[in-house]
């Protein structure tokens, strides 16, 4: 299994993160994604793909949460780094109207650029997409309109942790992206068990957006790589196939999504 998210830089896993992978990897997990959050956050990333670089491979971005009044100053250390090393995707980045509206536009402007940076490097982007709370704020079809309406069409990537409904679903998949799957799939008031199964499993991936989200029995406490186990085996029950086929086609899904081919 590939974990397409997971922040395990995290200080959440200072303590124990030589356990936590190796628990992981116990699990059959074989390749770890790093997205990014901000500047503060890329040293750190850095140190653990250091352990490594097969396994703990690291996104670069910057997160729509942490778009504030310097982000024009940390969209330039993002531009930096994505010049100056390979990165496997562009990302996390996109809009997040669950907490803060202060910097909405600021998010899309952020949003927009990055997404042009990933396709003038021919990389996949990872979006995050949080809708407002009491959702008449669709942070989905935002993020999808944003694409359509910026020639970015052509773009891969994927919405990450999805939770919207079937048909935001369908919109992510209508421009190409992928889906990524994790512990919310478990949860019983999410929905999202009710129609998963209906869209195709070749546009999944796993994830577990460690520390956070963790899946049923685990829900409320702390979220790590090993855990994916739980996220493969209920999208098995929901596709009613093996866990087998669902492991094999989303990792193949994971390499496809950063593959080189727009």
């Amino acid at each position: 299994m590939i974990d397409t998210h997971a922040h395990i830089y995290d200080e959440a896993f200072a303590k124990d993160l030589n356990d936590m992978l190796l628990r992981a990897h116990n699990t059959g997990i074989q390749e770890i994604w790093m997205p990014n959050c901000n500047s503060d956050t890329i040293p750190l990333m850095h140190a653990v793909e250091a352990l490594n670089p097969d396994i703990y491979k690291p996104l670069m971005g910057l997160h729509p949460c942490y778009v504030n009044e310097n982000y024009k100053v940390e969209l330039s250390i993002i531009k930096q780094n994505l010049e100056a090393r390979p990165y496997i995707m562009v990302g996390e980045i996109g809009l997040d109207y669950y907490w803060d509206l202060s910097y909405t536009e600021a998010q899309k402007e952020a949003f927009i650029l990055q997404c042009k940076w990933a396709k003038e490097m021919n990389l996949s982007v990872c979006i995050h997409s949080r809708s407002s709370k009491d959702g008449s704020l669709n942070a989905i079809v935002d993020c999808v309109n944003l694409i359509k309406n910026n020639d970015l069409l052509g773009l891969k990537g994927v919405f990450h942790c999805f939770s919207g409904n079937k048909n935001d679903a369908e919109a992510v998949l209508e421009i190409g992206f992928y889906l990524g799957i994790g512990g919310v799939v478990t949860f019983k008031n999410s929905g999202l068990d009710t129609f998963i199964g209906d869209l195709p499993l070749d546009k999944l991936v796993l994830e577990t957006d460690s520390p956070y989200l963790a899946p049923v029995p685990y829900r409320g406490k702390r979220n790590e790589s090993s855990y994916l186990d739980l996220v493969a085996e209920k999208l098995s029950y929901c596709f009613q196939t093996s866990k087998d086929t669902v492991i094999k086609t989303t990792t193949n899904n994971a390499y496809n999504l950063i593959s080189n081919e727009q």
